[in-house]
């Protein structure tokens, strides 16, 4: 007699990129889509813009847009996700279905995510009214909100796939290569004001650019075990810094548990030393040091890590660098 296999069904909250590792197809990180992009389009590098955090009419929130792209068709603002199985949409809130199977046993996990198209377009939205109050005029017409799903073993259901917002894995490079032909159009008609041409003139993508410049990113923290963290650099006690001028922070400790026995039997906690380092380019040198200090191992860092609302204490021993955002 044969057996029937069971299937159990649970419905979570949570972020759904906490299953992806799972998927027999390698998803591409950002960083690789990244590259991707520019092969396919040929769109220069200061045109492509990453983890840009917009400030809303308020000054306040500053949620991230994961890609900016600044063609002569005009700003495609994108986020990029790599779910994998079946998205749906449910009132207020998505639902994405992912199916486990073991052995005779399949297990149905049905994830409850935010809208990532409410989302992406309420971005899109603080982005041109940025834009407007830094004193650069682009029509809504020519913001383009875009969520890209990496994995090919995402599916939308029919709903959504009506929805030219939404683009696929299968559909990606047929939507990079449209840059192409966006970009010839816009070669005839950049010094037409856009009023008249439907594109952004040359003079407003370069005042756009200048916009984009300025606006800040995510602080990044490396530990020494790999593990990256984005968020925002709270502070420390024991270290005093000008944002404005310091571009990353160094961290260095004892390596050895012989030499950390050896500070201990001088009576010596062993320390960390903390080099900051000037932003701005970089000479021939290498980075420019501003300033040098030294803190107790045990020191912490506070840093509000992203999606989070409440701020981490991390161990200085434990950090290698922090990259600062402008």
């Amino acid at each position: 007699m044969s057996q029937l296999g069971s299937l159990f069904t649970h419905i979570i909250s949570k972020s759904p990129e906490s299953v992806q590792d799972q998927s027999p197809h390698r998803t591409p990180k950002l960083p690789d889509f990244i590259q991707h992009v520019r092969k396919l389009t040929g769109i220069r590098k200061e045109d492509v813009y990453c983890n840009l955090r917009i400030p809303d009419k308020l000054q306040s929130a500053k949620d991230d847009i994961n890609i900016v792209i600044l063609t002569g068709q005009g700003i495609f603002c994108i986020d990029v996700k790599p779910w994998r199985g079946t998205v749906s949409a449910h009132n207020q809130n998505w639902h994405l279905q992912v199916k486990e199977e073991d052995q005779n046993v399949t297990n149905t996990c049905i994830e409850q995510i935010e809208d990532p198209l409410k989302a992406i377009m309420t971005k899109t939205a603080n982005f041109c009214g940025h834009l407007k109050r830094s004193g650069v005029s682009v029509h809504q017409s020519l913001f383009f909100p875009r969520v890209i799903f990496l994995s090919p073993d995402c599916e939308l259901d029919e709903e959504l796939r009506k929805k030219r917002e939404l683009v696929l894995q299968s559909q990606i490079d047929d939507f990079l290569r449209s840059f192409r032909a966006g970009y010839m159009a816009w070669i005839s008609d950049s010094l037409t004001p856009s009023w008249l041409s439907g594109h952004l003139s040359y003079r407003q993508m370069e005042s756009v650019r200048e916009v984009l410049r300025r606006v800040g990113t995510w602080d990044l923290v490396r530990l020494h075990c790999g593990e990256q963290l984005k968020g925002d650099f709270q502070g420390c006690q024991y270290i005093a810094l000008n944002r404005q001028e310091t571009d990353t922070l160094e961290f260095s400790r004892l390596k050895t548990l012989s030499a950390d026995s050896l500070w201990a039997l001088l009576g010596h906690a062993p320390q960390v030393t903390v080099k900051m380092y000037k932003r701005g380019p970089q000479g021939w040198l290498g980075k420019s040091l501003i300033a040098t200090t030294t803190i107790p191992p045990n020191t912490c860092v506070i840093f509000r890590i992203s999606g989070e609302e409440t701020d981490a204490n991390i161990s200085a021993n434990t950090i290698h660098s922090i990259t600062l955002s402008h």
